[in-house]
This record gives structure tokens, C-alpha cells and sequence, in this order.
């Protein structure tokens, strides 16, 4: 159960969440979620379920000892999460050009008929 709960207490800091936080989602009290975390108290499959919900991971993600397989996780998920903020800013950037051309472009007639 020490790797489970090694596992949360990491997710949990990596989602910068509270005690509190998960403690709520689970439905759990406060002090019942720190017993979780620090691996006083067993869990049953139930609630590991639950847990890993909550993270938004699978079960043999909480089970799992493998460190590098831990880590590769987050770092697709960031790596996913700038690529889409990315693609939005290329998004907002050409719709500003596009902006641009047209309003030079009346610009340009306004220009012309003045002439």
C-alpha cells in the first residue's frame, strides 16, 4: 500500500490540489483522505477505482512502481496542453491577419477614391 500511496500524494501535487480538495471529490473526510495518503489505512478496490477517477488515470497507474512510466504520463499530458494552446494562438494570429488584409484593403479604396 506504500506505493499507492507514494502514487497519490505525487498526483496530487502535480494537480496542485489540497488534501481538502480530494477529500471532497472522494466524499471522504479530510483526515480519512491524509490516512489514504499516507498509507495507514488499506483501500479497497472500490475506492482506488474512485481515486483514480478522480486523477483521471487508470487503475495500474496508482498500483504502479515504475517510476519512468509515472513520469512519461504528466509530461505527454503537458506536452498535449501546450500543443492545443499553440494551435489556438496560430489560430488568433491568423485571424488577425486576415483582419489586417481586409482593413488595408479598405483602406487602400478609401485611399483610391480620395485620389
Amino acid at each position: 500500500m506504500k506505493i499507492l500511496a507514494t502514487n497519490i500524494r505525487m498526483l496530487r501535487h502535480q494537480h496542485n490540489w489540497s488534501q481538502e480538495d480530494i477529500a471532497n471529490r472522494l466524499g471522504i473526510s479530510i483526515p480519512a483522505f491524509s490516512k489514504i495518503e499516507t498509507g495507514i489505512t488499506d483501500v479497497n478496490l472500490s475506492r482506488i477505482e474512485q481515486i483514480a477517477n478522480v486523477f483521471g488515470v487508470p487503475v495500474t497507474r496508482l498500483l504502479s512502481d515504475e517510476e519512468e512510466e509515472q513520469n512519461e504520463e504528466p509530461q505527454q499530458l503537458l506536452i498535449d496542453a501546450v500543443k492545443k494552446k499553440i494551435a489556438e494562438r496560430e489560430e488568433e494570429i491568423n485571424a488577425l491577419q486576415r483582419k489586417v488584409i481586409v482593413l488595408y484593403e479598405e483602406l487602400r479604396k478609401k485611399h483610391s477614391v480620395l485620389v
